[in-house]
């Protein structure tokens, strides 16, 4: 089920959930449709075989000592994936077992669709008891993958995007109406989110997932306990993603209550619809003033460009290569150690915790503290410095997951299996994308991979520069100055968040979503101030939590750290009903603009005093709708219900005007007989 309103209306599948990832190259399956890359482990590649990714892991990626970053926190980190989670969650088989025979993924080391496991070379210093650790196949879109006899032609193998692309807090609150509704508080008028338990500080957390059991789970002398309920699937994978999770939802119900008491009379509908839309700019402005300055330095955000308005052709779906390699960059900041941090910045009484200790494990925020000794180690700690020769923490490539896996997954091996399975097209290929020259030798590459041992070591692995796994080169690479990845994939960032951007027509920035001054209170926010405002009992931050500060002179009380005035939703002016500058909901309000002059369609219970104006507000939001119907190529039933549910409140407004002018007529036809009486 997609979201209720789509958000292109001239390609309503752009960016919507269960849709295809968009393709910047095409894919080399090995028979040209379907087949992933290695899966005939004798095909050639510019004349050699491609190494296991188990292998590449080990021998270039794995790092067992690591540097930490000397300005950024691990907060810088965690947000990187909390916005993932926001952006893309592909969809892998709904069979973990062959469909030959039945047996499980797990339990064969064959090539036997869905089951494409990772080879595990001899000799490997971990693994002994098999030869594999256990993969399986991302699902395809229906029909791609296939030849058509019919239609004489081949459709490429193609894995779907199961959320919305956009930055809209799907995370917050998931992709489709059935999950929304599940994850709100329906039994009251105040907007809010479910919540859990209540902790000591009189904060709650998130409520429980009792129908969808995964597998969380406490130490082995313990009984276990649910997982929790966000409106992402993945949200209980570690310690810190759960509290950032805990963090929004809070912030949701904070900022609900806030609008329930400058407008009273809004019922819950209401309320939850504005609150989300203003969680969802929240995280853009966070994400594009704070986040990716650091992450793609000022030549990133060259190139990602200044913000010119709503563009309705353009693609904002997300990229499979983004989603399968680049910004899986991520993985090369994570930090080994979880840290737990007291009020003082000091390890709490339960300690720190090795990162595979942290995984699937809630009860920690139960029994061990709440969620501010997590948060404040994030934002009190450094991430690991991104580097060549340090690329992943053992945690992850050799303790992943291992307490509820009977061999430990490898993050680093499954990155560059599924950037097979996806059939993407190997490093020379996404260099000549971002405007650098196709490498013959690997001393064609080395302005951009300068580490010489990594250079050898990646042509023992792959003979051809040519060969080298997306993931892998793009890590291989030496940063750009002021950020933190090479020139590939910045590059490719850069042009996926422009797209995200440009092709959101709820963009914070687009005119008409917000009111000129509400939009300066939303730049007001900071992911510090989110912080402050929803921690357990969290009083001192850093004024930005993505930059390392010493303690306690670098920290600011919460109580100076700027805050957004929720005054200025206030329904009441009638400016605002002209202006058009109050929405009832992100998802529910539809816009048509061309590039250049974008356009606002509102639908408003708002009206102005006076009763001609009143007449023509309304004739121009007729009109308006009228404009969509005509634009729009491409209807689905949820836009035809959208514009039908408008076109009714219009008649309603309607049908209150011609009334009100009614009356006025008659009071000033007793006017004008009480003056003719006198």
């Amino acid at each position: 089920e997609r979201k209720a309103v789509v958000n292109n209306l001239q390609h309503p599948e752009w960016g919507a959930s269960l849709t295809p990832f968009k393709r910047l190259l095409k894919p080399i399956y090995e028979n040209g449709f379907n087949t992933p890359v290695g899966w005939n482990t004798t095909h050639r590649y510019n004349g050699f075989t491609k190494p296991s990714a188990r292998r590449v892991s080990s021998r270039v990626v794995s790092a067992a000592e690591i540097t930490s970053h000397k300005d950024y926190t691990h907060m810088l980190m965690q947000w990187g994936q909390f916005l993932d989670h926001d952006m893309d969650f592909t969809v892998t088989s709904l069979s973990r077992a062959r469909f030959s025979d039945g047996v499980e993924c797990k339990h064969t080391c064959e090539n036997q669709v869905p089951c494409f496991p990772i080879q595990v070379p001899e000799g490997d210093r971990r693994i002994h008891r098999t030869q594999c650790i256990e993969f399986t196949r991302s699902s395809a879109v229906c029909g791609s993958g296939s030849t058509s006899v019919f239609f004489n032609r081949i459709m490429p193998r193609e894995q779907i995007n199961q959320i919305t692309s956009y930055i809209d807090a799907s995370n917050v609150y998931g992709s489709t109406k059935e999950i929304t509704d599940k994850l709100r508080d329906l039994n009251n008028e105040y907007g809010r989110l479910k919540v859990g338990l209540q902790v000591g500080s009189g904060r709650f957390l998130l409520p429980y997932n009792r129908d969808t059991p995964i597998d969380c789970d406490r130490d082995e002398d313990e009984s276990p306990i649910p997982c929790f309920l966000a409106g992402d699937f993945r949200a209980n994978e570690q310690l810190g993603l759960l509290s950032l999770h805990t963090v929004w939802m809070r912030e949701h119900n904070r900022i609900a209550q806030k609008l329930r008491e400058v407008n009273t009379h809004w019922n819950g509908e209401t309320v939850f619809h504005e609150t989300r839309k203003i969680i969802g700019a929240a995280m853009q402005h966070i994400t594009y003033t704070s986040w990716l300055p650091k992450v793609l330095g000022p030549k990133g955000m060259e190139m990602i460009g200044k913000y010119e308005g709503y563009n309705p052709n353009t693609d904002a779906s997300i990229v499979n290569a983004f989603a399968t390699a680049a910004f899986r960059f991520g993985h090369s900041l994570v930090q080994p150690i979880v840290k737990r941090l007291n009020s003082t910045f000091q390890p709490i009484s339960h300690g720190n915790l090795p990162l595979h200790r942290a995984f699937f494990s809630p009860y920690r925020i139960v029994d061990q503290g709440g969620i501010d000794p997590i948060l404040r180690g994030l934002f009190g700690s450094a991430m690991k410095a991104p580097s060549p020769d340090e690329m992943v923490n053992t945690e992850l490539t050799e303790h992943l997951f291992e307490m509820v896996h009977e061999i430990a997954l490898d993050l680093a091996a499954i990155n560059i299996q599924r950037g097979r399975d996806h059939a993407l097209p190997g490093y020379n290929d996404w260099r000549v994308l971002c405007n650098m020259s196709a490498a013959e030798t690997f001393d064609d590459i080395s302005s951009e991979i300068r580490n010489a041992d990594v250079r050898r070591r990646l042509e023992e692995l792959y003979g051809h520069p040519g060969n080298i796994d997306l993931f892998v080169g793009g890590l291989s690479e030496n940063a750009i100055e002021g950020g933190l990845l090479g020139p590939t994939l910045t590059c490719l960032l850069a042009r996926q968040f422009h797209r995200l951007r440009e092709g959101d027509r709820f963009w914070y920035e687009n005119p008409g979503v917000f009111s000129p001054e509400q939009l300066t209170q939303i730049k007001q926010i900071s992911l510090a101030r989110v912080i402050c405002d929803n921690g357990d009992s969290i009083d001192r931050v850093n004024q930005d939590v993505f930059l390392l500060a010493d303690y306690p002179t670098g920290y600011k009380k919460c109580s100076s750290v700027p805050s957004m005035d929720l005054r200025l939703w206030a329904e009441c002016s009638e400016g605002a009903a002209l202006a058009g500058t109050f929405s009832r909901s992100r998802r529910s309000v539809p816009t048509y603009s061309q590039p250049a002059a974008p356009q606002t369609v509102r639908a408003e219970k708002a009206i102005p005093k006076d009763p001609s104006r009143r007449h023509k507000f309304v004739e121009i939001e007729i009109d308006a709708v009228k404009t969509i119907e005509g634009a729009t190529l491409e209807q689905t039933v949820s836009l035809e219900t959208q514009v039908a549910e408008m076109q009714a409140q219009m008649r309603e407004m309607q049908a209150q005007i011609d009334n009100l002018q009614t009356q006025v007529q008659q009071l000033e036809r007793g006017r004008k007989g009480k003056r003719h009486r006198n």
